[in-house]
């Protein structure tokens, strides 16, 4: 049986068929490769998800250092070596000296002064802070609201207890205009309200409004963005 040949204008006709079925082939290819178009997509956004190993949180020289009741610093006499003055006195590390003082200016431009009340403690004074406590208010209530030597957030010169609007280290400061804007803005400059309403069995420590403690601004957006209020909660610890 013989073939008949296609005439011109058909052949043409045929060859635009199959480029405009080639092209729509393309285009369906990248919007499946588009975010939330395959699951092969999905898989790349979760390879980007929070690296929560970047910095170890069992080292006391690290910004995600988490010291608590069960998780002493080791060494336990630990120092930092690059403390500076934050002003009255007090001294954190200089990375979170700076973002305090970064944090200090933002208050005051919002119309608050906060002043910085007590900083960096060594081992050997929470030795005595430690001692003091248990002395005036018996074991059970000092080991709620202070920690044991080489035990505390001070000694890390990460943590930093502030005060204002006639309130210093006393609850009272949460209800303050000061103490508002704080737990409301701080996690802005890479802090956050390390011990909260709420948390007293996972922190080990009773609430504590003037208590900041800086983890840096890629861990503070990220406590934020997930909606964990405590570093052990996070960490998984």
């Amino acid at each position: 049986m013989n073939r008949k040949k296609l005439s011109r204008p058909k052949l043409i006709a045929s060859c635009l068929v199959i480029v405009v079925v080639l092209g729509l082939a393309v285009v369906l290819r990248h919007r499946a490769a588009a975010p939330g178009g395959t699951d092969e997509s999905k898989t790349t956004d979760a390879s980007q998800a929070f690296n929560k190993s970047l910095h170890p949180t069992d080292q006391p020289d690290s910004v995600w250092v988490v010291a608590n009741k069960s998780r002493a610093l080791n060494p336990a006499a630990y120092a930092p070596a690059d403390l500076v003055n934050v002003g009255g006195g007090q001294m954190l590390r200089q990375e979170a000296a700076t973002a305090l003082q970064q944090l200090i200016a933002g208050a005051a431009a919002a119309g608050y002064k906060l002043q910085p009340l007590s900083g960096y403690r060594s081992y050997t004074t929470q030795q005595s802070v430690y001692a003091r406590e248990v002395a005036t208010n018996g074991q059970a209530q000092a080991d709620s609201q202070s920690a044991k030597p080489g035990h505390s957030e001070h000694q890390t010169g990460l943590a930093i207890d502030v005060g204002g609007g006639g309130c210093n280290i006393e609850d009272c400061f949460g209800n303050t205009a000061e103490g508002k804007w704080v737990a409301t803005h701080a996690i802005e400059y890479g802090f956050m309200i390390r011990y909260i309403p709420g948390k007293e069995n996972i922190t080990g420590y009773r609430p504590e409004p003037w208590h900041i403690r800086y983890v840096g601004k890629e861990l503070a957006n990220e406590l934020k963005a997930t909606n964990t209020q405590t570093l052990e909660e996070f960490f998984n610890l």
